[in-house]
């Protein structure tokens, strides 16, 4: 009866409050926290956010942040589940709409949102309509999974509990003093190996998010273990370039054009459609005009690979065009035109745009300034006096830069045979503790946004600084000399 009792003591002190807490949730996928997705609607330049979901079902707020001069108006929104996998017998089959409502857009540019619900983790597809066109927005309703270490951990305590239980009986009801040794080495055993997965599981990296390697599913986002084995019994994950093919019908300098683009398989000729939020948006399309004009635009996802941007532009002639995008498996990568867009009319040319040093842009204040390293540039613009910058994109400030192109020349078409095109990012100081990074509500940042790169060909470039500021994007034109042979202030 000794060994009975100070097993009895045992099991109530060490193995009945870990089994009475019941298994750790790790947050798995949910760690992704809210996505933000820039979208050019019609006239309208959005950011919609898919807030942090936690369970499902259950609820999804969804907001729709708006810019200085976007039409207020009512936006349609749609929820439907997208994965292929059987769902259970009490849930609608995949493809149906399960739950829908509007957002009512006023005059005042800011944040506004609605509730909405889903009812299964995996794949979903959010639909915003503006009543002219729809915008289909993929993205993952995670579900709770527990890592290798939790399995290895609470298994452990589990089996810890069986052999303990086990002793116990043996103890009262053997007559053998030495059989409930047998079940108690057990014990000893299982929580080694949880004590051994404890100090063990910090070091191994989690499974990858959903999505961010394989097509999502709901068999592999319920189960990303399983995920991870499927990825890693794979010979090849990455996956080949992307074609832009562009398309401008009838474009005329000083009415809206509604740009048609095709992303396709460079391997297959077939749309793509595995295109990752990158910066905050599945595709960044820069415009280069006949005068140097910049349309920093996101197009919006119709169909699988085909995508819709509509801008105006003002003055006829070539526009160059390129976009930005990641693919699942292909990376970060620049798709050009290689011939751009024609645009019909007259309009107005732009004058060009100075280079370094001080000038007013939309009622601000803004001077830029360079200075040279090595081979590094470092290009500096303070946009008024205060720290009231807004993230846009998920950055502080971005820098494009076009070139080399030759002056006196028709901008447009020299961008398109540039061999530079180049994003770079001002990023926001954000502390390492916060979840998710801010969004565009959070005027915090700047006055000064600063971006460093290395030219590789000298001559002369145009570059565009943008930031966001009292919900306006304010884009800020220079002209950038590089020089042969740099110096060392």
């Amino acid at each position: 009866m000794k060994i009975g009792h100070f097993l009895l003591a045992l099991f109530v002190l060490f193995v009945l409050p870990v089994l009475a807490a019941g298994q750790a949730q790790a947050d798995g996928a949910r760690s992704g926290g809210d996505l933000q997705i820039a979208q050019t609607l019609g006239a309208r330049e959005l950011t919609v956010i898919v807030r942090r979901i936690d369970v499902a079902p259950g609820p999804v707020r969804i907001e729709i942040v708006t810019h200085a001069g976007s039409p207020r108006g009512t936006l349609d929104l749609r929820l439907r589940a997208t994965g292929t996998d059987e769902p259970a017998s009490d849930l609608p089959p995949a493809g149906t709409v399960t739950s829908a409502g509007t957002i009512e857009l006023g005059e005042q540019p800011g944040l506004y949102g609605a509730t909405f619900t889903v009812d299964r983790p995996g794949p979903w597809e959010l639909a915003v309509d503006d009543g002219e066109r729809t915008a289909l927005i993929p993205f993952i309703v995670p579900a709770p999974a527990k890592g290798w270490g939790e399995n290895a951990i609470y298994g452990g305590f589990a089996a810890a509990g069986g052999f303990l239980l086990l002793a116990l009986v043996l103890a009262v009801r053997s007559r053998r003093t030495w059989l409930p040794l047998v079940p108690a080495a057990g014990v000893v055993a299982a929580v080694s190996v949880s004590v051994t997965a404890a100090l063990l599981a910090p070091s191994v990296p989690p499974p990858p998010a959903p999505g961010s390697q394989l097509d999502p599913t709901v068999g592999n986002v319920t189960d990303p273990l399983a995920a991870a084995r499927q990825a890693a019994a794979l010979t090849e994950l990455s996956r080949p370039p992307v074609n832009l093919a562009l398309h401008a019908p009838a474009a005329v300098a000083g009415e809206p054009v509604e740009l048609e683009l095709s992303f396709l398989d460079a391997s297959t000729g077939r749309p793509v459609d595995d295109l990752l939020v990158h910066h905050n948006a599945f595709a960044h399309l820069v415009v280069v005009g006949p005068s140097g004009q910049l349309w920093h635009l996101h197009p919006i996802r119709v169909a699988p690979g085909s995508y819709r941007a509509t801008f105006v532009p003002t003055q006829a002639g070539t526009h160059a065009a390129a976009a930005e995008l990641s693919r699942r498996g292909g990376g970060v990568q620049l798709a050009r035109s290689p011939s751009g867009f024609e645009v019909g009319g007259t309009g107005t040319a732009q004058p060009a745009p100075p280079g370094p040093g001080t000038r007013t842009v939309e009622g601000t204040e803004v001077d830029l300034s360079v200075t040279t390293t090595g081979d590094a540039t470092t290009i500096t613009a303070r946009i008024g006096t205060n720290a009231d910058l807004q993230p846009w994109l998920g950055m502080t400030g971005h820098l494009i830069m076009v070139g080399p192109i030759p002056e006196d020349t028709d901008v447009g078409a020299a961008a398109t045979a540039a061999t530079t095109w180049a994003h770079g990012h001002a990023m926001a100081p954000v502390s390492n503790t916060v979840t998710d990074p801010p969004d565009e509500t959070v005027a915090a940042f700047g006055p000064e946004v600063r971006f460093t790169h290395t030219f590789g060909t000298p001559g002369r470039y145009l570059i565009w600084v943008q930031v966001e500021r009292n919900y306006s994007v304010l884009t800020i034109p220079a002209v950038l000399d590089v020089p042969a042979t740099k110096g060392t202030p």
